[in-house]
């Protein structure tokens, strides 16, 4: 009975926290202005807070995670599992702040027109959604590799959960992109709110993915496919509104 209670106890926290990350990014994105904005040739781009959000938790949140985790810690015993999943965290949190802050240098050094980084950041979020929504949840060759040969291990956190599973190319790409068309420091810092919530639920969906994964496997799939669809459209968007400011449509 103790252990049931306990478990139960677990889930119901889990569950608490999603809602309050819904609530957060509700509250974040609910009447909130067409932000970070940038003009050229009379257009505007805008990247409403709601697509930052919706972008983001497609490219790094915890729909992707659960079933590589499961996969990848097959035969782990409890505590085993925890470590792997906080230690995922931290790389990832660590490579997404590297990656920001480079991205940010090498942006300014080369002077790339914010315009034409749009257009290729609408290009490669499209061409990902499209392949996201053909194939859920899916592994590659090397993931399925690790799974199957590997005993789970520490090394499982950087590799393959860390890099590629959360912390992806396009993933990063976006995150790159969001920060320099943030307007000013304020922006800047909302995007990185919002990665780190995004983090704490990935982490949370590895401690309870057997669980979620069991009750809530259909209902993920589902989610990630609207998801999908939702992010082509907005890729496209971007495409538009770039070609647009270039003077190309």
């Amino acid at each position: 009975m103790f252990v049931f209670q306990r478990k139960s106890n677990l889930f119901s926290v889990f569950a608490t926290t999603a809602t309050l990350a819904f609530i957060f990014f509700w509250t974040m994105t609910t009447g909130a202005k067409a932000e970070p904005t940038v003009s050229l040739s009379g257009e505007t781009i805008y990247f409403p807070m709601a697509h930052v959000v919706t972008f983001l938790f497609l490219m790094l949140g915890p729909t992707k995670i659960i079933g590589p985790f499961v996969k990848v810690t097959e035969g782990a015993d409890r505590t085993l599992e925890k470590e792997i999943a906080r230690n995922a965290i931290i790389f990832s949190g660590i490579a997404l702040l590297i990656a920001g802050l480079l991205g940010e240098m090498i942006l300014r050094k080369h002077s790339v027109p914010l315009p034409v980084l749009a257009l290729a950041a609408g290009v490669i979020l499209f061409l990902v959604a499209i392949q996201d929504t053909v194939r859920q949840f899916s592994f590659s060759t090397h993931e399925a590799a690790v799974g199957a040969k590997t005993k789970p291990s520490m090394k499982l956190a950087l590799d393959p959960l860390a890099f590629p599973v959360i912390v992806t190319p396009y993933g990063i790409a976006a995150l790159i992109v969001f920060l320099a068309f943030a307007p000013d420091v304020k922006s800047q810092l909302q995007i990185g709110l919002i990665v780190v919530v995004i983090l704490l639920l990935n982490f949370l969906a590895m401690l309870f993915a057997r669980k979620v994964l069991a009750t809530l496997g259909i209902v993920l799939a589902i989610l990630g496919a609207v998801l999908s669809v939702v992010q082509v459209a907005l890729g496209l968007q971007i495409i538009r509104q770039s070609l647009l400011a270039m003077g190309a449509l």
